[in-house]
């Protein structure tokens, strides 16, 4: 692959079992590919898949020299999947899709034209999303912690659809910190980011890895992974509740001194109390989640095992 042209257009396709699909996304995608007359090529990462799909890849790279296949020795995650897709691109502009079909590849023209002068990174809004209300209830939520976090306002962070340009996936590959959320990434390094609606279609085979609790999870990694905020939070709370608490001690000893003891009050210094407690443990759950990220930096363990290679 070496002594080759390098492509203007790389596609980055993270897979985990979508034996059912792959067949119909390669047909699609390298007809959508065909009609930008670019030079191309397609790089699926299979993420451990457990279901037949790595003998799939394997027959559409022995058919297609554009095809190359990238092989995790277990699952890691999408995001660590688009990772390692994004080291072995060459292309000028690389494209991420996901494999299900619910991001069609006929909407990638649409991405290339909006990378306009001066634009770094162009993502899909998938304006009728196809997801029960609770999963979009979630990624709204994403969406919005994600804008405060990276200070770059976008209405659909999670979709895959995006397309970024070689200057910024350079950024990204040269990261080495734990934190995988790859639009969030970009975004900090990219000039001007911009989006396009896409459509977002059922999914036909398989069902989605991202459920109610991941994306809850997600949130959570997202404030701590790109933001001191919350342990700031934390600590204006501290200050906040040792004033009153201060000025709350002093208005019942005043109060015991002109009224003297009162049994009564017992049982809201225990609802306070109470109060004071959980915000400790609060407290003391981002304080660890930090830590324990610097655990994971200090470790340098790698992010993924490729165990096989096709090119």
């Amino acid at each position: 692959m070496s002594g080759e042209p390098r492509p203007v257009l790389s596609v980055v396709i993270p897979v985990y079992d979508e034996v059912g699909s792959l067949g119909d996304l390669y047909d699609r995608l390298n007809l959508t590919l065909k009609e930008t007359r670019q030079t191309y090529e397609i790089i699926f990462v299979d993420d451990g898949s457990r279901d037949g799909s790595m003998d799939v890849l394997r027959a559409l790279h022995a058919q297609d020299r554009a095809v190359r296949v990238v092989r995790f020795n277990r699952n890691y995650g999408q995001h660590a999947a688009v990772l390692a897709g994004m080291a072995r691109t060459r292309g000028d502009v690389v494209v991420t899709l996901d494999a299900d079909l619910q991001n069609p590849p006929e909407e990638i023209p649409r991405l290339l034209a909006g990378l306009g002068d001066g634009v770094d990174v162009v993502g899909g809004w998938r304006t009728q999303r196809r997801d029960w209300w609770l999963r979009r209830a979630a990624s709204w939520a994403v969406n919005r912690v994600t804008s405060a976090v990276v200070g770059v306002r976008m209405r659909d962070y999670g979709c895959m659809l995006r397309a970024y340009r070689r200057a910024v996936v350079d950024q990204i590959l040269v990261c080495q910190e734990t934190s995988q959320f790859i639009p969030a990434l970009a975004n900090t390094f990219a000039t001007s980011v911009a989006e396009v609606p896409v459509a977002h279609d059922p999914r036909a085979h398989g069902r989605s890895r991202y459920g109610l609790f991941r994306l809850l999870r997600l949130n959570f990694d997202l404030l701590t992974g790109f933001s001191l905020l919350p342990i700031q939070i934390v600590s204006l709370t501290g200050i906040v509740v040792a004033v009153l608490g201060l000025g709350f001690a002093v208005f019942l000893a005043l109060r015991r001194l002109v009224l003297g003891p009162e049994v009564e009050g017992v049982f809201t210094l225990f609802a306070i109390l109470f109060f004071f407690v959980g915000l400790q443990i609060l407290a003391l759950g981002l304080i660890g989640e930090y830590v324990g990220r610097i655990y994971q930096e200090v470790r340098r363990r790698p992010r993924y095992v490729i165990s096989e290679v096709l090119e």
